[in-house]
């Protein structure tokens, strides 16, 4: 078995590493920003493609003490670089954290990257090019107080990327935050969900693919995994027939999407035809006094904007209560999460919350609120 380690948003360790336990790692223990796990090759192929609310996994292979740029140079100098790359591959460095003398993390990175190519020249009398755009390998290294984790990043480009938002709103909500409120939430394709502030469509996008089981990583056609040395083809090709396989054809029941910008539900329709589900989210342009729940019972799920890049904090306010009203009026027998990002305006929905969870959005410290409507 491996360790493995997938980086996350600040507060989703928790969910992501139920997400992870579900998808078969072992040994799971989440950690600041990120979750700890083991799993063999095949798992962690699995949670490249499969994982929803996590940015990339890393695999780390060495450990040690570094507290200056000479310690960090002789300890990457150490490391036997041909067990991973040729000079045939692209290399990029990435640097997180730092000390009291490792203070900036691109000076970190080009001593990293200068003591690997130094070894590669010296082995072979050339080395790997750098590459920050598209490398074959990219190497991390995470420096905290006096230690040195070295990892190879097995994904590449982040995995919040899906592939399908290429328009977005004013305020787009990251399609990894959407997918661990759908979490949250317990949903499962099986009741109707619905976004009466839906913008450019993240929110009901991502429940579409988690209830239609569409790996979020289905549209991606490289993976930095797939340029070590140690790739193994069948595996991952069995990976990804075993997952397409499991796709549904159909939603059980309807996902909704409605805002009273016809712009951004333009570029909402856009993204859905992007994520070829164009004939399965419905979208409508009404404003939210209008909305009226679709079914007798359902799930009704927004992100309201909360003064932090939108709207003013008065307007806001008599926005929120017009919210609580609606919700208390008309969504009976529906459950409702709203996240926001001011606690003033938390208080102006009117209704007590059954639960109250806090996630980031971003650097936004905010909560999500859960309503169970009677």
């Amino acid at each position: 078995m491996t360790a493995y380690f997938a980086t996350i948003a600040k507060g989703l360790e928790e969910i992501a590493a139920a997400e992870l336990t579900k998808l078969g790692a072992e040994n799971v223990q989440p950690d600041f920003a990120g979750v700890h796990f083991t799993g063999d090759r095949r798992l962690m192929y699995h949670v490249n493609l499969s994982a929803r609310t996590i940015f990339r996994v890393l695999m780390p292979i060495a450990k040690f003490r570094s507290v200056d740029r000479q310690m960090l140079y002789e300890q990457i100098s150490k490391i036997d670089w041909s067990e991973y790359l040729t000079p045939e591959h692209t290399l990029a460095v990435h640097s997180t954290g730092g000390n009291e003398k490792l203070n900036h993390t691109h000076f970190t990175a080009l001593q990293v990257k200068d003591a690997i190519t130094a070894q590669q020249s010296a082995k072979y009398k050339y080395r790997s090019h750098i590459d920050t755009e598209n490398p074959d390998i990219i190497v991390n290294t995470h420096i905290h107080h006096d230690q040195c984790i070295v990892s190879l990043d097995s994904t590449g480009n982040s995995l919040h990327r899906r592939g399908y938002r290429l328009d977005v709103g004013a305020a787009p909500l990251r399609e990894t935050l959407a997918a661990a409120i759908l979490q949250i939430a317990e949903y499962d394709g099986n009741i109707t969900l619905f976004d009466p502030m839906c913008g450019s469509g993240t929110l009901p996008l991502e429940a579409s693919w988690l209830a239609l089981q569409i790996p979020p990583a289905i549209k991606r056609e490289n993976f930095t995994f797939m340029q070590w040395l140690d790739f193994q083809p069948a595996v991952w090709e069995e990976v990804l027939t075993t997952a397409k396989k499991q796709i549904l054809s159909d939603l059980k029941y309807p996902i909704i999407g409605s805002d009273y910008d016809r712009s951004v539900l333009k570029e909402a329709a856009h993204n859905a035809k992007l994520a070829g589900v164009e004939h399965q989210v419905e979208f409508i342009q009404q404003d939210f006094a209008d909305i009226e729940p679709p079914s007798d019972q359902g799930l009704l799920i927004c992100n309201p904007p909360y003064g932090a890049r939108l709207g003013d904090i008065q307007e806001l306010k008599e926005f929120y209560q017009l919210m609580g009203d609606v919700l208390k009026q008309r969504f009976k027998g529906w459950t409702a999460y709203v996240l926001t990002g001011n606690r003033q305006l938390m208080k102006s929905v009117g209704l007590r919350t059954a639960r109250r969870i806090h996630v980031n959005n971003g650097s936004i410290e905010c909560t999500l609120m859960k309503y169970e409507l009677y």
